[in-house]
Order: C-alpha cells, then sequence, then structure tokens
C-alpha cells in the first residue's frame, strides 16, 4: 500500500499496483473485523463515489456506511487514495471484453470498446476526474488497454502511428463520455431531467438579449437539436457519428500509408 507522505514525494512510484509498494506495506497481525474484506469496502466506495462524488468520500464517512469503526479500514487500506485506485480498477473491470474479443474485425472491435468506455464514464463520473491522477496499471485497466491497443494495431496502420490513433479515438471517448457525466450528474444535482435541464438551459440561452448575436448563427442547429428527441438520442447520434468519421479517417491513413510504400517501392524498382 502506498503511504500519503509517499505519493507525494515521488508519484510516479506510488501506485498500490507495483510491486514495490506491495513488498512495503507492514504485515498486520492478528485478522481483519468480520464482515469485512477489500472487496466489500471497494463496491462500497464506488457507491458512494456513484451517488456523492470524490468531494464526500472520506475514511470515516466509509466506515459509517459500512457500520464498522474507521480504523478497521486500515486492515485492508492504507489511505483513501489507495480506496480510489482500486475502484477506478475495479469499474474498468465492467468493460466486456469478451464481446470486444468476440467481434468480426478491428472496426467493429474499436466501436466495442469506445461503446463500453463511453458508457463506464458515463456510469462513474468521477472516474475522469482521477483517471489522470493514478498510473491505471491495475490488472483491468491493462486488460483494456491491450485490447485497444490490438484493435487499433490490427488497422494496419504503421507502428508509429499506432499510438496516435489510439489517442483519436479514445481521448474522443473520454472527453465525450465526461461531458455525458458530468451533464447528467448536474440535472441530477439540479432534480431534473436531462430533456428537462437542457430544454430550459437552451431556453434561459435564447431569451438572454446578450446572446442575440452570437445566436444567429446557431438557431438552426439548436432548433434541429430540440426537435430531433430525446437528449439520450441526441448523445447517441452525435456519438456514434463522431465514431464513424473517426473509423473513416482511420481507413483513408491506412489506404494513404499502403499507397506511399507502393510509390516508394516503385521509386526504388
Amino acid at each position: 500500500m502506498v503511504k500519503a507522505a509517499d505519493r507525494a514525494k515521488n508519484p510516479a512510484r506510488s501506485s498500490v499496483w507495483l510491486e514495490t509498494n506491495k513488498r512495503g506495506r507492514a504485515a498486520r497481525g492478528g485478522s481483519g473485523p468480520a464482515g469485512l474484506d477489500r472487496d466489500r469496502i471497494v463496491g462500497t466506495s464506488i457507491r458512494m463515489l456513484d451517488e456523492e462524488g470524490l468531494a464526500k468520500l472520506s475514511m470515516r464517512r466509509l466506515a459509517t456506511e459500512l457500520n464498522v469503526t474507521a480504523m478497521s479500514l486500515y486492515w485492508y487500506v492504507d489511505t483513501k487514495d489507495d480506496i480510489i485506485e482500486y475502484a477506478l480498477d475495479t469499474c474498468y473491470g465492467e468493460v466486456d471484453l469478451a464481446a470486444v474479443v468476440a467481434a468480426d474485425g478491428w472496426r467493429e472491435r474499436i466501436r466495442l470498446l469506445a461503446t463500453e468506455y463511453r458508457r463506464m464514464l458515463v456510469r462513474h463520473p468521477w472516474m475522469s476526474a482521477v483517471a489522470g491522477q493514478y498510473l491505471n496499471v491495475g490488472p483491468y485497466a491493462i486488460a483494456v488497454g491491450s485490447e485497444m491497443q490490438r484493435a487499433v494495431r490490427d488497422t494496419g496502420l504503421p507502428l508509429s502511428r499506432t499510438p496516435s490513433a489510439m489517442s483519436a479515438v479514445f481521448q474522443f471517448v473520454y472527453g465525450y463520455g465526461t461531458l455525458e457525466g458530468q451533464f447528467g450528474r448536474v440535472a441530477q444535482q439540479a432534480g431534473m431531467s436531462q430533456d428537462d435541464f437542457y430544454t430550459d438551459s437552451v431556453a434561459a440561452f435564447r431569451e438572454d438579449e446578450q446572446f442575440a448575436e452570437a445566436l444567429e448563427d446557431m438557431n438552426e442547429v439548436l432548433d434541429e437539436r430540440l426537435s430531433h428527441g430525446s437528449v439520450d438520442e441526441i448523445w447517441d447520434r452525435d456519438f456514434d457519428y463522431a465514431l464513424d468519421v473517426l473509423i473513416a479517417g482511420i481507413e483513408v491513413m491506412v489506404e494513404r500509408g499502403r499507397a506511399e510504400a507502393a510509390a516508394e517501392r516503385g521509386a526504388h524498382g
């Protein structure tokens, strides 16, 4: 496990998943409280994070939720950061990798991975904020990342271009899922459905005179979106089309690379 002071001194080596940290944890004698284990701690933490967000999670509140003393948690974790790392990786385990592996061809595998990743981020809005704060080297995160790499590798892009293609697809998904998840959370906090929150927000924007000039070029788009369907349908429609654009872009780059390679062979032939 990772002490808070060690995490601050050397964040690049502070993950709970690194072997150096596992070896460095002092053994605790005896046994922990009955009915308590790390899986239960992590599962309860995820539920609390989903319901209340990162700011409300504390060891004391978690202990109260589990009906144990705060000290009981320290049989299994050293800090709240440990819990967040375990929770983060557990959520990666929700990605249906079996369906991805069974999919036909790299295009469908990328679509499934992107869709599963998006759904994970929307279910757990707190994940976006912490994904960049930890190393994401738990077993589930590694498994998801490996499938992403394999899918992009099988596109036919050269090795030097696969990281760029991965970024184009999955950083897009990260941003999209983050916005979608946060929008849902804000609507929930306002006590409104996403549809009502969106409609009221657009109306407030349109009724404010300071935005009149900007709206001249936006009214047509706003009208189209308001008439298209529910907010969920808009999220799905935009995501699917944007993903199609990215996949089409990969196809173009693959063909361009093949043409350039053929031209170079001809020039030297």
